[in-house]
């Protein structure tokens, strides 16, 4: 019994914190009617259909077979370096950062598999570090892209325009940086390669399912640019689940759900406590990136998302700090662990390097990406 609880605390160490944090903000601030207003239903409804769709998208086999034929005409490293980071940053920006990680750093690794043990040897930690930041970096473009997008996004109330134009900047920066660095780390195994695919990824799921997942994702676009209402989705995607495939319900993380419930009854505790509101409104007021940032490195960008916001009206700000903190440390972005859990798994001669790769190049990233916010203006 101990060792499963050892286990648990392990594996889900922030929403471990998360409720704590809300058990002690309970003893200062009693339960009562106010708490169902702690909570963001729309952000949490959104993100369980996001989650479902992807799952069910993921079952069919749709990113693989995309991964495919965008590999099926490789010829040089630097061509397989740069689509199979590119990959994840794009589709990070429709699929989430975690769904790309989970998709395409496992097919990574088959892929290199197929070049040969010197060129695996060489390209294995700084494509997979490399695949890391540009899911982190693609997925700042747009409201869907991570969950802390998505809670931001719905707060500050601003159109999907407006998010993409905040955004844009910094994701045109990031992509250009990404490119340069992809391109360098090829040149460590700078020869002909050929991937042949032995067997070509087929589609898995049955095809109508495949486009029934394809209508509610447009559904949750559709919601997300406040078309449709909440409840509407979140109600079709429950009855397409239970009719279709029940098992997806099953790949949803309801962990991340309730580590959001879990700040939202914190946040709006402590936002009852003039004196502690007080006090982090005068740190988090007019440095809202560096404080995203800083926080992100600490206890991930998705808790220092719902953590801050509470603090300062300096939305925008915020949802540049947090969603340029996924840099940095390997917790910044719990999305980071991702690859890094692969890594020790399949690849553990090479944990130990990773882990540096991972953070310097990490580092660089950081540090060039928040001079550039200063050079557009930005007060970090």
């Amino acid at each position: 019994m101990k060792e499963k609880i050892i286990c648990f605390l392990k594996q889900e160490t922030v929403l471990c914190a998360a409720f704590a944090l809300a058990i002690v903000s309970m003893l200062f601030v009693p339960p009562d009617r106010a708490y169902i207003g702690y909570v963001d239903f729309r952000t949490l409804a959104i993100l369980f259909c996001l989650m479902a769709v992807m799952a069910g998208l993921q079952k069919g086999g749709v990113f693989q077979c995309v991964a495919q034929k965008f590999l099926s005409k490789v010829h040089r490293a630097w061509q397989l370096v740069l689509i199979l980071v590119l990959l994840c940053f794009f589709s990070s920006m429709l699929v989430t950062n975690d769904v790309a990680l989970i998709t395409f750093a496992p097919f990574t690794l088959i892929v290199l598999g197929m070049i040969g043990p010197e060129s695996k040897s060489r390209l294995v930690v700084p494509v997979v570090v490399l695949q890391t930041i540009a899911a982190n970096l693609g997925s700042m473009l747009t409201p869907i892209g991570n969950p802390q997008n998505l809670f931001l996004y719905g707060k500050a109330g601003l159109s999907m325009g407006a998010f993409v134009g905040l955004m844009l900047p910094y994701a045109a920066a990031a992509l250009v940086l990404i490119v340069i660095w992809s391109l360098v780390q090829a040149r460590a195994c700078s020869g002909v390669v050929q991937v042949s695919f032995h067997e070509k990824a087929s589609l898995s799921g049955n095809k109508s399912q495949l486009v029934v997942y394809s209508s509610l994702f447009v559904f949750d676009l559709l919601t997300v640019a406040r078309i449709i209402p909440y409840g509407v989705t979140l109600g079709a995607t429950v009855l397409t689940l239970l009719l279709v495939d029940k098992s997806i319900f099953c790949r949803v993380d309801y962990s991340l759900l309730l580590t959001f419930v879990g700040f939202f009854v914190f946040i709006g505790n402590i936002g009852r406590l003039p004196a502690f509101s007080q006090m982090l409104q005068q740190i988090v007021s007019g440095h809202e990136i560096l404080a995203g940032v800083a926080a992100s490195q600490v206890i991930s960008n998705v808790p220092a998302a719902l953590l801050l916001s509470g603090f300062t009206e300096n939305l925008p700000g915020l949802i540049i700090g947090v969603n340029l903190g996924g840099l940095g440390t390997l917790i910044a972005s719990m999305a980071s662990l991702i690859s890094y859990k692969l890594i020790a798994r399949e690849e553990n001669q090479v944990k130990g390097a990773y882990f540096r790769h991972f953070t310097v190049v990490n580092v660089c990233f950081l540090v060039i990406l928040l001079v550039f916010t200063l050079t557009l203006g930005g007060c970090i």
